[in-house]
């Protein structure tokens, strides 16, 4: 189905910015600095969204961690914790998933439980991108570029068609 002429997609587009939006109020009260990574950061880059999704991929401070998941947990969200690396959370029917980054003892950023993927030290701008009404930092795009060569290198899966064509439109974004 097209995106431009599929309803249902329109509609869970529409119900993931509003959990973005709810997302991005929360963290604000708490004073907690996020990003979006993946495809919703594509489509903010790009200030248009260009095809639907099947959930919403942030990235935050490990110190926020805790006090991050009991805040989701009072506004509704359904707690589905997957690692030291990454949490998980459901509401509407929209999922969310949150990566926690940290500082290495050599000061570079890296995942949470996962030491070994060092992040650009320029991964995470504080500089918002606008959709629809929303404002939110997005990951640095060659970060962004970089989590594609993480995910086939970390998983030993190809690349899926999606991933490429994202990487594409990164690609051109960056000319």
């Amino acid at each position: 189905m097209d995106y431009k002429n599929g309803t249902e997609e329109k509609d869970i587009s529409k119900s993931q910015l509003k959990i973005i939006r709810e997302l991005n109020e929360i963290c604000l009260s708490l004073n907690i600095d996020l990003w979006l990574r993946g495809g919703w950061a594509i489509d903010f880059l790009l200030g248009k969204i260009t095809r639907s999704h099947s959930d919403i991929d942030l990235v935050t401070w490990i110190q926020h961690r805790e006090h991050l998941e009991q805040a989701l947990v009072n506004d509704g969200f359904q707690l589905m914790p997957v690692s030291e690396f990454q949490t998980d959370f459901l509401k509407n029917n929209v999922d969310v998933s949150f990566v926690f980054v940290r500082y290495s003892d050599n000061g570079d950023i890296v995942a949470n439980g996962f030491p070994e993927w060092v992040w650009r030290k320029d991964a995470l701008p504080m500089e918002p991108y606008n959709l629809r009404g929303i404002s939110m930092n997005v990951l640095n795009p060659y970060q962004l570029l970089e989590e594609k060569k993480v995910y086939e290198q970390g998983t030993g899966r190809t690349l899926r068609p999606k991933d490429l064509k994202s990487m594409e439109i990164i690609k051109r974004s960056l000319m």
